[in-house]
């Protein structure tokens, strides 16, 4: 089975009120770890490559790797860049082998970021390949981006119809109070619905996504934290607000953090506990089935897409 794109998933999602989860992908055992999970759970799956993760890991090394998964498990699996930040990167991955692409423009003047945006799409829509793009301003930091909590904007629910309408772009990541990292709320946090609830209304049938909505677990910071982390007050957005989200048109969360937080949880612990082992294959066993773990965990509730396919 080749690699699909997500128009089918999203269609599916948006009728049967779950989101698809994308899940950032850096190397071997994550891919591993994720696509197991996928399986046992038979849940529609989408695996994302930032362009930190394409840098360190590189593009070739990366996508035969996910080939490698699609062979290995038969899953209709999407894979999409995460947050490319110009018109390079994206045709760059739509040649390249990707079936979904993010052009990011949402630190551009609205006008810039259509004009950009529209140039992604004529080129994927061409070559068969999707794109989701983004409008407003999510808060926190992932890879290069990195946005402060002042700058941070809500998406416009008006604006939202005429980005879409005037770009042509598939999927919307939009900004309703999620943010990238482990990072710190002041006070409970929250969701705004309304504003979600307006947007898919005025949007009727289109697919939103969720970026930085990784729930950071408190078992796997204090694990983190036991073994030498310094992730004291991290918090992330609780997972009935994700669950409900996908009644709402969400269609696609993004979960990057939680898996860091697994993997590098399981590895402190194995070198606390074993501080004389050099083996690799030792701690990243258990670091892998750690992310399996997290993975299903998401699927069964928080995305609400076990048994999907």
């Amino acid at each position: 089975m080749p690699l699909v794109t997500s128009v089918e998933m999203f269609k599916k999602a948006y009728a049967g009120k779950y989101a698809v989860g994308a899940f950032n992908v850096n190397n071997m055992e994550i891919i591993q770890s994720i696509v197991s999970a996928a399986k046992a759970e038979n849940s529609p799956l989408i695996l994302q490559v930032s362009a930190g993760a394409r840098k360190y890991a590189s593009h070739i090394y990366l996508t035969k790797l996910v080939e490698a998964a699609v062979e290995d498990s038969g899953l209709p699996i999407c894979l999409h860049l995460d947050h490319g930040e110009d018109f390079e990167i994206c045709t760059a991955c739509v040649d390249g082998g990707f079936t979904s692409v993010m052009i990011d423009g949402s630190k551009h003047p609205f006008e810039e970021n259509v004009e950009l945006t529209r140039r992604v799409v004529d080129y994927a829509h061409n070559k068969g390949i999707v794109v989701e793009a983004e409008l407003g301003r999510i808060a926190g930091v992932e890879d290069a981006v990195k946005v402060n909590t002042k700058d941070a904007t809500y998406t416009d629910p008006d604006q939202a119809v005429e980005f879409v309408e005037r770009t042509g772009i598939d999927s919307l990541a939009i900004a309703i109070g999620t943010s990238h990292g482990a990072y710190k709320f002041k006070g409970k946090p929250e969701l705004d619905f309304a504003r979600l609830e307006k947007i898919s209304n005025l949007l009727p049938g289109f697919p939103l996504v969720l970026h930085g909505a990784s729930t950071v677990i408190p078992s796997f910071v204090a694990e983190c934290n036991k073994y030498g982390g310094k992730l004291d007050g991290a918090q992330g957005v609780p997972e009935d607000m994700l669950l409900k989200a996908g009644t709402y048109g969400v269609c696609k969360i993004n979960i990057d953090t939680d898996l860091r937080l697994a993997m590098t949880a399981s590895i402190r612990k194995h070198f606390a506990e074993h501080p004389a082992d050099f083996d690799p294959r030792q701690y990243l066993k258990p670091a892998r089935q750690a992310i399996q773990n997290m993975v299903a965990h998401k699927i069964r509730n928080v995305l609400n897409s076990s048994n999907r396919l």
